[in-house]
């Protein structure tokens, strides 16, 4: 895997204790094959190592986001997973998650005003 940018940070969408890959931005699609999305995580995602799929396995069973650092071949990447919540029972059916690279810096935006929401609106509310 190699990029340093937003658009190269592989992301992706898994069901169930599987973790069927339902699914997968450009940059997953990039590195995993468009083969991935549809197939469970652990037969198609061959690169990521077992602490990965332990880091699914537990946020999918806890109900809370988790993360940690992992090793692809030479490199380290932040790999951080939030649950899917079920709407009306409040459990987790799922798993989103995102990889980072550690020279990756995360981006930061600035604090928005007041007044940047306001020239942001299409439609500004009456008044």
């Amino acid at each position: 895997m190699s990029g340093t940018t937003s658009s190269q940070r592989p992301a992706g969408m898994c069901l169930g204790s599987g973790h069927l890959v339902v699914y997968g931005n450009p940059a997953f699609v990039s590195t995993f094959g468009p083969h991935c999305v549809g197939m469970p995580a652990r037969e198609t995602m061959l690169g990521l190592p077992a602490e990965a799929f332990e880091l699914l396995d537990a946020v999918l069973a806890e109900g809370r986001p988790l993360a940690r650092w992992i090793a692809i071949g030479t490199d380290q990447w932040r790999l951080t997973a939030m649950p899917r919540l079920d709407f009306e029972s409040g459990g987790a059916y799922g798993v989103s998650f995102h990889l980072r690279r550690r020279n990756d810096l995360p981006v930061i935006r600035p604090e928005r005003t007041l007044a940047d929401t306001r020239r942001e609106w299409l439609s500004p509310p009456s008044q």
